[in-house]
């Protein structure tokens, strides 16, 4: 499951136990991206708060499908197939399109969005692929071209946040060899309005 101990639903006490019952899934599944932390408990609270706010909030203005392509996108430039797996999953499920689903994954695996996107949304993928490879060559003319074709400033907040947060999680679950065994894939939070609500169905 990772290159490091982790603790499991059946062994976790105390805070662990805690977090674990907000966050468990069907049969107490545990993802294995959110058992990493099991070690620090508080670093989980702080990545299911961001995860929960950036991803899956009511507040987001973007449909979750949208999101988390960008994040199986996010997750395919860093060849993180942990992440791609699992949210390539989950965007099929908000997507309820299987041969558009199918479409985009292709899209994404030979780097041709601009089949399956309109003008705006390629915009934020390619936003998506300067920040994940060039984060420090993004200048303000960048933000300008991106305002120009119709993007205003909260939603590329919340594109920024959305990548950035899957470049953070790609690197934790590369950086301790995380993989998807005994998992079922694509669950996540469903209660949008509550950001205290974390359990995945």
């Amino acid at each position: 499951m990772s290159w490091i101990k982790t603790i499991s639903f059946e062994e976790a006490t105390g805070k662990l136990k805690t977090i674990y019952n907000r966050i468990k899934g069907p049969n107490n599944q545990i993802d294995n991206v959110l058992s990493i932390h099991s070690l620090r408990p508080h670093t989980l609270t702080g990545h299911m708060s961001l995860y929960k706010n950036v991803l899956h909030h009511s507040d987001n203005t973007f449909d979750n499908w949208f999101l988390e392509l960008l994040g199986t996108y996010t997750s395919f430039l860093n060849k993180c197939d942990y992440c791609f797996e699992h949210h390539f999953v989950g965007m099929s499920h908000f997507l309820d399109n299987n041969q558009k689903a199918k479409a985009i994954k292709q899209a994404i695996q030979e780097d041709n969005l601009s089949s399956v996107l309109n003008n705006k949304q390629l915009h934020l993928a390619n936003y998506t692929k300067k920040l994940t490879f060039e984060p420090y060559n993004i200048q303000k003319s960048d933000i300008e071209m991106y305002q120009q074709a119709g993007i205003d400033d909260g939603e590329l907040l919340e594109i920024n946040q959305v990548v950035s947060y899957f470049n953070y999680v790609n690197r934790t679950v590369l950086g301790l060899g995380v993989n998807t065994n005994n998992e079922v894939l694509g669950l996540s939070p469903k209660n949008t309005n509550s950001e205290t609500e974390w359990s995945h169905q």
